[in-house]
């Protein structure tokens, strides 16, 4: 792995930098999911959805941005693109079809779900190699997801 000089003192950084690399992949992902449910979903809640999932996909953009300048910040190589997203993503596929609003939303909170719980993950593997600043970061996107995960499991009951 490529590492970069950083005045940061701790230890495991190249460590620290392949977990934030995963939630950039998955975290990125997401986003691309998010657009692509935003452009293409269907059904009686298409407006309520159009918006939730383009307001979703925003918010997940500033993860993105976050996650990959933290693992700049500790002398590592962002890996940021479409394609090392793809490669590198643990989300399933979008679906090919979006003409049932309920599907879509359900295929979305199972992959908000993923991302939870590996952001939880996140935190204490970036805990236990003590960073507590890089487990910060992952608890503030935490929070964000969580949120997320209720709008859409709303959409559900």
């Amino acid at each position: 792995m490529i590492m970069y000089k950083s005045s940061i003192k701790i230890g495991n950084k190249e460590e620290l930098v392949n977990i934030l690399n995963q939630q950039l992949a998955d975290t990125f992902d997401l986003y691309s999911q998010l657009k692509q449910a935003h452009w293409n979903v269907k059904g009686m809640q298409f407006y309520a959805l159009h918006l939730l999932f383009d307001d979703l996909a925003k918010e997940v953009l500033t993860y993105v941005d976050m996650i990959a300048e933290r693992a700049t910040a500790l002398g590592g190589v962002a890996k940021g693109t479409v394609r090392m997203s793809a490669e590198n993503s643990n989300l399933t596929h979008s679906p090919d079809t979006f003409d049932n609003s309920e599907f879509t939303v359900k295929k979305m909170v199972e992959k908000y779900a993923l991302i939870a719980e590996s952001m939880r993950n996140s935190i204490e593997v970036s805990e236990k190699l003590g960073d507590k600043a890089t487990a910060d970061l992952f608890t503030e996107v935490s929070r964000g997801i969580d949120k997320g995960l209720w709008f859409l499991e709303s959409h559900l009951n």
